[in-house]
């Protein structure tokens, strides 16, 4: 079941891209969807079949692949992986929908997009270090030619950028994972095989370093988040879709599985500095939010935001917390999702995403409606109001931290009423008041165009008012992950008291 789901878009991406012949850009998005469709069913299988309670990996697969190199294919699923899968799922075959028929050169372009799901699904599944960071690399290519080929005026600029920062990133986290395997004495990369906790603290805290900087380029954390905005305004909407929805959640994954999980006794001694960054992380993003006046980088600005708000929470690693955290990545997914296609709608027929020009969308005889409904939906959501996803996500992330970091989680609090502020700012600007003069003529709205975010506002709405849905699969798993940090830190402390340190 795992390696179908791998196999089944990476199947797909062949044979789009080995098409005997030339295929239009409808043909070539019909046979992709059809596989990204495939893997989300094929997901939610996998969910139905899941044991709720069980903690240990399920439908575990494991093969010898390089015993030179200690690497096995080695698959598994938990609840902290299998929410992500079903959102990568869906969010790759809203992407694969919402993608230009006209496209140029589709057969590279949704082979690569099937690619890019390969890579993330096996690296939510890799159950071994050095297997996670071969489809934690198979990503980068992918992700580095659509924004290269199909973004915008300085997509050369902003690609290149992405692929430094990420190739660094990719060179940090390797370096700590061989650290870890080395020091630790380990024979391979097998994570059930792996025992870094006896490692002295301070070689602990330096292999935590690597893995924090390089998943805090990917999620990103202020100071490396420059290349985000850059990218996100270059890309096209279904790559930003996945760029924010899916891609950045690689890095929040990393820190929770291989930083808190494998490190717990470096995690709890930098946990207060890990605190402060994240409130430093939401800050800065809700306040350069505010200044912008290009609607996409201003939903750019507020992903860099929401991302702090798992840190602070994985750094509180208490059970509720750590849920938050996951509830956090699930909700901004969806969130900032729905909120680039909305912004790639307004663009698409106003021909402009700059909020000095933009005025009175909202218009229910020339202007856009329901997109303008939509998106007032999904500002909200971001902002926090009850009755939906965003709300309880960031409610179970400050009551599980504040006990833990109580000021840092206040801190947190402040960025997220700036939130309200600059979503007020994109709807009071760009959707009311009089219709402006350069976008009067608007081309119609079509429902396929408004169907990719109307199915997200309704999740946001559903998992908003019943959030256990979402909760329920995830619970177990990450209770039992911080218990386990919990008893190693008990253990840790009671030894060092015993030793009169």
């Amino acid at each position: 079941m795992l390696s179908a789901l791998i196999l089944v878009p990476l199947i797909g991406a062949a044979l789009i891209g080995f098409w005997p012949s030339g295929i239009s850009g409808k043909l070539a998005r019909g046979v992709a969807l059809v596989f990204a469709i495939i893997a989300l069913f094929l997901t939610i299988v996998l969910t139905i079949q899941f044991r709720l309670g069980e903690v240990s990996q399920q439908f575990a697969e494991s093969v010898p692949w390089i015993d030179a190199l200690g690497l096995n294919y080695s698959l598994g699923v938990d609840g902290l992986s299998l929410v992500l899968l079903l959102l990568n799922a869906l969010l790759t075959s809203i992407a694969i929908y919402s993608s230009d028929e006209s496209l140029a050169r589709p057969k590279l372009y949704y082979s690569l997009i099937l690619l890019l799901s390969v890579g993330v699904t096996g690296a939510f599944l890799a159950q071994d270090l050095l297997l996670f960071f071969l489809f934690y690399e198979l990503e980068l290519i992918p992700l580095y030619l659509l924004i290269a080929i199909w973004g915008g005026a300085r997509r050369g600029y902003a690609a290149t950028k992405f692929l430094i920062y990420t190739a660094v990133s990719g060179i940090l986290i390797l370096a700590s994972f061989l650290g870890i395997v080395w020091l630790s004495g380990s024979s391979s990369f097998a994570l059930a095989t792996l025992n870094p906790k006896t490692l002295p603290l301070a070689t602990q805290v330096l292999l935590l370093v690597g893995i924090l900087v390089g998943f805090g380029i990917k999620i990103p954390l202020v100071p490396f988040h420059t290349w985000l905005p850059d990218a996100h305004v270059e890309a096209s909407t279904p790559i930003s879709v996945l760029l924010a929805g899916v891609l950045l959640k690689l890095g929040t994954y990393g820190l929770l599985r291989f930083g808190m999980n494998l490190l717990p006794e470096a995690w709890g001694y930098l946990a207060p500095w890990l605190a402060v960054w994240a409130a430093v992380s939401v800050l800065y993003g809700s306040s350069c939010a505010i200044a912008q006046t290009d609607m996409k980088k201003m939903v750019a600005y507020s992903s860099i935001g929401h991302m702090g708000y798992v840190l602070i929470a994985a750094a509180a690693a208490t059970p509720l917390s750590v849920l938050g955290a996951v509830m956090q990545m699930i909700s901004h997914g969806l969130i900032s999702a729905m909120l680039f296609l909305l912004v790639g709608v307004v663009y698409k027929k106003a021909g402009s995403r700059d909020l000095e020009i933009l005025r009175g969308l909202l218009n229910p005889e020339r202007g856009m409606p329901v997109i303008g409904s939509l998106m007032i939906v999904g500002v909200m959501a971001s902002a926090g109001i009850p009755g939906m996803v965003g709300f309880i996500s960031e409610f179970v992330v400050y009551r599980g931290s504040f006990a833990v970091f109580p000021v840092q989680t206040l801190l947190c609090m402040i960025g997220n009423g700036l939130t309200a502020v600059y979503f007020l700012l994109l709807v009071n600007r760009a959707f009311f008041g009089r219709l402006s003069a350069p976008v009067v003529n608007l081309p119609r709205v079509y429902w396929s165009d408004r169907l990719p975010a109307a199915i997200l506002a309704l999740l946001i709405v559903i998992f908003g008012i019943q959030p256990s849905w979402l909760a329920r699969w995830t619970e177990p798993t990450v209770t039992a992950m911080v218990n386990t940090q919990n008893v190693v830190a008990t253990v840790s402390l009671d030894k060092k008291m015993g030793s009169g340190e």
